[in-house]
């Protein structure tokens, strides 16, 4: 087995402690918000979801961002967005970046944004958690 492969050569398969685990989580804040797309606009914003641009990635890592998912309800073009993220006040720094700015216009024609081109996003709250 694989497992016996690692130990015959003198590795060992290390696994984290769920405590270690429910910690790291601890100190991550969990940010969830709803936007919406434009009609029709569902595959569009999909494909550039899929070729998010490098630099673009880059940012959401340095400003704390992980865990990061969007998903779609069909039904009402409605967006929801999960991650987490290290430190409120970083996070909210990420807005002043060129690359989110310019991310922001990019997107600007298929979904609700605001006057600066920001997407329209209502933050939900967390009714129930399961560890």
């Amino acid at each position: 087995t694989p497992t016996r492969r690692l130990y015959s050569q003198g590795m060992r398969l290390v696994q984290p402690e769920k405590y270690l685990i429910k910690r790291i989580v601890q100190f991550s804040l969990q940010k969830s918000f709803k936007m919406k797309l434009y009609n029709g606009m569902e595959e569009e914003y999909e494909k550039r979801h899929n070729n998010l641009w490098p630099e673009m990635k880059e940012m959401l890592k340095e400003y704390g961002a992980s865990d990061y998912s969007i998903f779609l309800d069909k039904e009402t073009n409605t967006l929801f967005g999960y991650m987490l993220i290290e430190n409120m006040e970083k996070w909210d720094k990420s807005s002043e970046t060129a690359i989110c700015r310019k991310w922001w216009d990019y997107m600007a024609d298929i979904m609700e944004t605001n006057p600066d081109n920001s997407p329209v996003a209502v933050n939900l709250k967390e009714v129930f958690h399961l560890d």
